[in-house]
């Protein structure tokens, strides 16, 4: 493995929710304590899509936090997630990865290998990774 390969500041523990699931799941992933990422919706392993924070809350707009609002039971990850999401795989670089997060378009990138998630860079990783490059 490479020092500079993206899998070694890539998040591996990736929390992941299936497009069936409510978004009501969704809304309690984001609830969770320094919960930044989006979250990847797979099914066994294989990326179908992605759910930021700006596409959760533009649908829920109005619902409030009450987990009993209709939106919450109505909604599943599939009707909100950009399908067909950016990601790269384990054979990028930090390096690439940083030029990607860069331009604005992604907050985070999943990272695929053998055709699964194996894991999300943010740009807070890619931007401690260099800090840390400097001290």
């Amino acid at each position: 493995m490479k020092t500079n390969s993206i899998t070694t500041i890539m998040t591996k523990n990736v929390v992941c929710v299936s497009s069936e699931q409510s978004i009501l799941d969704v809304k309690h992933i984001y609830e969770k304590k320094d919960f930044h990422h989006h979250i990847p919706v797979t099914e066994n392993g294989k990326l179908l899509g992605m759910i930021s924070l700006v596409d959760f809350l533009y649908h829920i707009s109005g619902a409030g936090m009450n987990d009993d609002h209709d939106v919450y039971t109505k909604l599943k990850a599939k009707d909100i997630m950009t399908k067909k999401p950016f990601y790269v795989t384990t054979n990028a670089t930090i390096e690439d990865v940083a030029k990607v997060l860069a331009k604005g378009y992604y907050h985070a990138v999943p990272v695929i290998e053998n055709g699964k998630i194996a894991g999300i860079v943010s740009t807070a990783d890619v931007i401690t990774f260099f800090l840390n490059a400097k001290s």
